[in-house]
C-alpha cells in the first residue's frame, strides 16, 4: 500500500454514540488515504446522545491513538463549512447497506452544491461490520446481550457502566 497523500486532509464525521468496530475499521482505512484525518464528533443534542461530546471525544481519542495521522475534534453547523475551515477537501463516509447509500448520496450531493471543492468518498463497511450500528449495540447491551467484538474494549467498558447502570436504576435505554 502506498503512503497517504501528505497534503490531503480528510474528515470522517459522525455522532459516534458509541464508537463501533465498524467506525474503527473506516478510520483505519481512511488514515491510509489521507495525510491527515480528522475524526469529527458531531455536537447534536437533539439526538439525545448516550454519551456527551467530551466523553465521545475521549473514547475516540483512545480508539484512534494507534493512527498517528488521526486527530479527534468536534463540530456543529454545516459539515462543509467545518471542512473548509479545517482545510479539508475530502469527506469520508462509511456505507453499510443500500439504505445508508440513499441517505449518504443525498447529503453528498447537497454538500457538493454548497461547496464544490469538497469531495465525498464512500468506504464500504468491512463485511464483518456491515450489520453493526451504534443503535443496535446500545439495544443489545441494554437487553443483556454480548457486544464483544462489536465495539473496542474501552467503549465496551463505558457502555456497560452507563447502560447497565441505567437498567439497574430502572431508566429506559434508547
Amino acid at each position: 500500500m502506498e503512503l497517504p497523500q501528505a497534503g490531503l486532509t480528510a474528515i470522517y464525521p459522525g455522532s459516534f454514540d458509541p464508537i463501533t468496530n465498524g467506525h474503527r475499521d473506516v478510520i483505519s482505512r481512511a488514515s491510509k488515504i489521507a495525510g491527515r484525518l480528522i475524526v469529527a464528533v458531531l455536537k447534536n443534542e437533539s439526538k439525545r446522545p448516550l454519551f456527551s461530546v467530551p466523553e465521545r471525544i475521549e473514547m475516540m481519542t483512545q480508539v484512534a491513538e494507534e493512527f498517528p495521522n488521526v486527530v479527534v475534534e468536534s463540530f456543529d453547523g454545516l459539515l462543509v463549512d467545518y471542512a473548509a475551515a479545517r482545510g479539508a477537501s475530502l469527506i469520508i463516509r462509511g456505507i453499510r447497506a443500500i439504505s445508508d447509500y440513499e441517505n449518504e448520496l443525498q447529503m453528498a450531493l447537497m454538500n457538493r452544491r454548497l461547496r464544490p471543492d469538497v469531495e465525498t468518498v464512500f468506504l464500504m463497511a468491512g463485511e464483518q461490520y456491515s450489520f453493526v450500528s451504534s443503535r443496535l449495540v446500545k439495544e443489545i447491551i441494554g437487553l443483556g446481550g454480548d457486544i464483544r467484538g462489536l465495539v473496542p474494549p474501552v467503549v465496551e467498558a463505558k457502555l456497560k457502566d452507563r447502560i447497565l447502570g441505567q437498567v439497574e436504576r430502572g431508566i429506559a435505554v434508547k
